[in-house]
């Protein structure tokens, strides 16, 4: 099969063309796997945490790719959930223990076996993957296959930080960066919580006219200070000094929800830019967002068919993933990017 793969990891800025084409061969689903042909896989700022070496260090060779879109080719001999032509989806969680205390109660993204596709088992930067059937989720039929892609990482990720920040209809709620995931919540809020007005900060000013397209009250540059202090604010950029600027906006016992795997290190010496009073005072909270439980996952899908909640996207063929990834790294964004497969 033909497939996308990382052989070490690089800095796109020496290196702007990090993943090799390859041809390799097709899995085998074991008992309880299903296998899938990939139509679609979006492209995620994890995949250049893990390029660049932010994550947990991923196994290699390895074919990235976490929001992958498909059709079951073949079932292993113990699967009961799908058939073959069944449209799938898989996100990052690839696989969990099953028996911890988290897997039970239905927080599998702390179980300590957690493997991600793409990073510890191959992903969907190819034309099939293989993954347990408990890991693979059904897709409704109002999404195109790149439509649903993002939803499975961005999507999900974005309706958990959404969980998260714990607002209640007509508490003002802000956003930093406005990429595949922001745009996402920004659409979910106005659906959820139809009198919740929402704020943007971004440096892009595409980004900023693109949110208030969306349906922003005000956007404005990461710096600036909005109209008013906000209960909660998601963070989703992959660097510090959003998160510094947005505390200082919150208002009292209010929260910030940091939905980013890892952060650069380029201004990490903007934390000593911490003021207590300022930034911390009046039990203000900061929470953070580890990868995605299997409910995130089934319980977004099914509220995003309901609105319906349809991602803008850009796509790409998969010949074309390091043009992709390098866009992505130069923060050329307006909503998500697909690899078509």
């Amino acid at each position: 099969m033909n497939a996308m793969v990382l052989p070490a990891l690089v800095d796109l800025r020496v290196n702007p063309a990090p993943l090799k084409s390859a041809n390799l061969p097709r899995p085998v689903p074991g008992d309880t796997d299903v296998l899938v042909k990939v139509s679609a896989c979006g492209v995620c700022h994890t995949e250049l945490d893990e390029i660049e070496g932010r994550t947990p260090p991923p196994r290699l060779p390895i074919v990235p790719g976490h929001q992958v879109v498909g059709v079951v080719e073949e079932i292993g001999s113990e699967v009961t959930a799908y058939r073959p032509g069944d449209r799938v989806g898989i996100g990052w969680i690839y696989s969990a223990c099953g028996g911890c205390r988290f897997c039970l109660e239905g927080r599998e993204n702390l179980c300590a076996d957690f493997l991600a596709t793409g990073r510890d088992a191959d992903g969907g930067y190819a034309e099939f993957l293989k993954v347990d059937e408990r890991f693979a989720f059904r897709i409704p039929d109002v999404f195109t296959d790149s439509e649903a892609a993002p939803l499975l990482c961005a999507g999900a990720i974005g309706y958990r930080s959404m969980r998260l920040a714990e607002i209640c209809n007509g508490q003002p709620l802000g956003l930093t960066g406005f990429g595949a995931s922001a745009h996402l919540v920004l659409k979910m809020t106005r659906h959820e919580y139809p009198d919740t007005e929402v704020y943007v900060f971004a440096r892009s000013p595409e980004e900023r006219d693109f949110a208030r397209e969306l349906g922003a009250v005000w956007a404005g540059d990461t710096e600036d200070e909005p109209p008013r202090k906000l209960r909660s604010i998601i963070d989703t950029t992959p660097v510090w000094k959003p998160v510094v600027e947005a505390l200082k906006n919150l208002e009292p016992g209010g929260r910030l929800v940091i939905n980013a795997i890892r952060k650069e290190d380029v201004d990490r010496d903007y934390l000593l830019n911490l003021n207590y009073p300022i930034h911390l005072w009046c039990e203000k909270e900061i929470k953070s967002v580890a990868n995605v439980a299997r409910a995130d996952i089934g319980d977004f899908l099914r509220l995003a068919a309901a609105i319906p909640l349809k991602p803008e996207v850009q796509e790409f063929a998969l010949e074309d993933a390091n043009v992709a990834l390098l866009e992505l790294k130069e923060r050329k964004i307006r909503g998500a990017k697909v690899l078509r497969i």
